[in-house]
């Protein structure tokens, strides 16, 4: 028997990635609708969410933000500025909308706090990579093991309340909505042989007592 893993050391030697498309930050209601029908023409979307981080006992934060990217076109949905308009919402339930996520349930969790809607048509990548004997479950190392780069977690604790995203919060943001896209794809395609991983990894039978 065998697994797929892979160590931090590992993870921290490989070439940084590099959002290859474009992002646009939707902070009002004129942009909504336009960037919505977008993500509704694709055949598959990225997913993720990122919330304020707290740093004092029982403090807590909503979510601020809803990534959802194409292969090429990633649009971050400030939540904290125009919460999640029905038309958002309706896109997030749309069964017949293929959206790909990792972690989706504490996303959902997180997002229940700011709306009621009910998510529909989202894979979760973590079950996902299961049958293909991938036994690391977060994004940045199942992105190392498939792609040999590294996503960069260095915004993870910034501020996504703050006023103006930075160009390096979008670019992490995008990065990690878009990941999920090209995980799936290069899954589904039968890109990913486990058995000629260079991260496969024998596991010793242990003798029951």
């Amino acid at each position: 028997m065998y697994k797929i893993a892979i160590d931090k050391t590992e993870v921290n030697s490989l070439p940084q990635v590099v959002f290859p498309g474009k992002v646009v930050v939707i902070d009002s209601m004129f942009q909504l609708k336009a960037a919505v029908d977008v993500l509704r023409k694709a055949d598959v979307v990225g997913f993720d969410t990122e919330t304020r981080p707290s740093f004092r006992k029982g403090e807590h934060h909503k979510v601020a933000l809803i990534q959802l990217s194409t292969s090429d076109i990633c649009f971050l949905f400030r939540v904290n500025k125009i919460g999640v308009p029905q038309v958002l919402a309706d896109y997030l339930a749309d069964d017949h909308c293929l959206k790909i996520g990792l972690s989706t349930q504490d996303d959902f969790r997180q997002l229940s706090k700011v709306t009621d809607v009910a998510p529909g048509g989202f894979v979760e990548l973590q079950k996902m990579v299961g049958r293909y004997n991938i036994s690391d479950i977060s994004l940045q190392k199942i992105f190392a093991i498939l792609f040999n780069q590294k996503i960069s977690k260095s915004q993870r604790l910034t501020n996504w309340e703050c006023e103006s995203l930075t160009d390096s919060q979008q670019r992490y943001a995008a990065i990690d909505a878009w990941a999920c896209v090209k995980i799936y794809e290069y899954l589904i395609q039968g890109e990913f042989n486990p058995e000629t991983s260079p991260y496969k990894k024998e596991i010793e039978n242990e003798e029951q007592n």
